[in-house]
């Protein structure tokens, strides 16, 4: 029964109520449109800047890793040197022809080692007594030497690293590593010293990826700095313990990385800082922040531009669509007529779409869906599903006889009589298949229920006792195919089910009509 257009009129007050509901909806889907798009952009921002400050954070590591590891070798090796020096002037002694064999040996230390300035030894005074220099100094006494102090007065025979010093020979920075020489008594003997080149450091500091505001350092434990890239002498053996790298590498060391403000500078980095594996210093490798995040500005910024004039457009499109519903509420009544019209049509379409227009079943297209679907249920379930196929007898004779609107009123009379016997519980689907064909689908049923069914329904269409001159039995009749499975994954299509189905219908047309057939050959009369 279809509506007519005219509808109720709304008061007055609703369609302006109305009105401001929809102008205040539009207002806050745009608003939060523009939120969510300055949000998300704002979110993605900075999760690209955590990911470039880890990624800072992981280069950093490596740059300290990488320095570490070079200046442990670089001392460990004249180190090594040191402790052969050692054992062969407390065993040999310091007579002459000793310490002509050993000057040749410090000589060629020097010369397989880059890295070493040069090696001394110094007797129990602080006098010279040998080194690896051609030239022979004159009255040189380091007796004032931290590193001679140190060894007078501890008995410790490691190594010691003591402050960067200035060369009183050629003016270079050095880095001293020594060891105490005992006499056999275990008394002092004095000290066998190696000094290492601080410009060695640096020039594999230079060859590092720091950019334009990175820094690299190596500090002594106790604080002192060795050596620093950007390099000032004024820089080497500052007393560092009040700067804030310090005191993070005593709270969080021996490895670590922190954000700290250079008190050398004023530039923010993120420094990591490790600890030598032998010996007493630390290195600290800082990258600058803002070099870092210098290219995610620049990102961010083409970003943030590219949001304002997004926002910008939906603002003015969201100002125009709320001015445009100022002119659809005008026209407010016609639209809610053809919505009714519509809601109508909707309906009539759904029926066509989903229904058979002569017989009131469902048509072959809510047929098909609903045998996917069952079939797919009964899979998952280990169920079973039932399929009654039936065939209206000689119905083409009946056509011919008596016409097609008498054709057409034979048939729905035996649909609405297929609907009451066979849709009695939900999932139940009686269906046109097509022409004179009619199926039932019938799930979690098995054959011989599906039988039972199909010969009720084949008993109940004799019943109505619609005249039939051109059949045997003077009466429309049908006849059905009957068939169940219980699907089995990767085995089973719902098409074997029909063509099963078919095959029994067959049979029973076959073996005379008016009869039910299974998939068994069994007859039900």
């Amino acid at each position: 029964m279809c509506q007519s257009g005219t509808g109720l009129a709304l008061p007055r007050k609703d369609i302006v109520f109305r009105r401001r509901s929809l102008i205040f909806r539009t207002t806050a889907f745009v608003a939060i449109l523009c939120l969510s798009l300055v949000a998300i952009d704002c979110w993605n921002s900075w999760q690209a800047r955590t990911v470039q400050l880890d990624q800072m954070g992981v280069a950093s590591s490596n740059l300290a890793r990488a320095m570490a590891q070079q200046a442990d070798d670089t001392i460990k090796e004249a180190d090594t040197a040191l402790i052969g020096i050692v054992e062969r002037v407390e065993h040999d002694g310091t007579g002459p022809a000793a310490v002509e064999r050993l000057r040749k040996v410090l000589a060629m230390h020097v010369a397989e080692l880059p890295q070493l300035d040069a090696l001394h030894i110094y007797d129990g005074d602080g006098n010279w007594v040998a080194n690896s220099r051609q030239v022979v100094p004159e009255n040189l006494n380091n007796a004032s030497r931290a590193y001679f102090l140190f060894h007078r007065t501890h008995e410790d025979r490691g190594p010691h690293i003591s402050i960067p010093v200035k060369s009183r020979t050629n003016g270079k920075l050095l880095i001293p590593i020594s060891r105490r020489i005992n006499h056999a008594d275990g008394s002092f003997a004095g000290v066998a010293l190696a000094t290492i080149e601080i410009d060695f450091l640096m020039k594999f500091y230079d060859g590092l990826d720091i950019g334009q505001a990175g820094a690299v350092a190596l500090i002594l434990e106790t604080g002192t700095m060795m050596t620093r890239r950007p390099f000032s002498t004024d820089m080497v053996g500052r007393n560092m313990r009040e700067t804030a790298l310090y005191r993070t590498y005593l709270a969080e060391g021996p490895v670590g990385t922190a954000e700290i403000k250079s008190s050398q500078d004023g530039v923010t980095r993120l420094n990591s800082f490790r600890r030598l594996d032998n010996y007493p210093l630390f290195v600290g490798a800082a990258l600058s922040k803002d070099e870092v995040l210098a290219a995610w500005w620049r990102e961010t910024l083409w970003h943030t531009g590219g949001v304002v004039l997004l926002v910008s457009l939906a603002g003015i499109v969201g100002w125009r669509l709320i001015k445009q519903v100022e002119l659809r509420t005008k026209a407010e009544g016609e639209l809610r007529r053809a919505r009714d019209a519509l809601e109508t049509l909707n309906k009539t379409l759904n029926t066509l779409a989903m229904e058979d227009g002569l017989t009131g079943l469902a048509n072959r297209r809510q047929f098909d869906v609903t045998l996917d679907n069952e079939f797919g249920r009964a899979l998952r379930e280990a169920g079973t599903l039932a399929l009654i196929l039936m065939d209206v007898d000689r119905f083409k004779q009946y056509n011919d006889i008596y016409g097609h609107a008498a054709g057409d009123e034979c048939l729905q009379l035996i649909g609405r009589t297929i609907a009451n016997l066979a849709s009695r519980r939900p999932g139940d689907l009686a269906a046109r298949y097509g022409g004179e064909e009619l199926a039932v689908l019938l799930p979690n049923t098995d054959v011989a229920g599906a039988a039972v069914l199909a010969e009720r329904i084949r008993s109940a269409v004799r019943e109505l006792k619609i005249v039939h001159a051109g059949s045997s039995d003077g009466f429309v009749t049908l006849s059905a195919g009957v068939d169940a499975l219980s699907p089995v994954a990767g085995k089973s299509q719902p098409k074997e089910l029909i063509q099963s189905a078919d095959k029994a219908l067959y049979e029973a047309k076959t073996a005379g009509r008016n009869r039910v057939c299974t998939t068994e050959r069994s007859t039900l009369a």
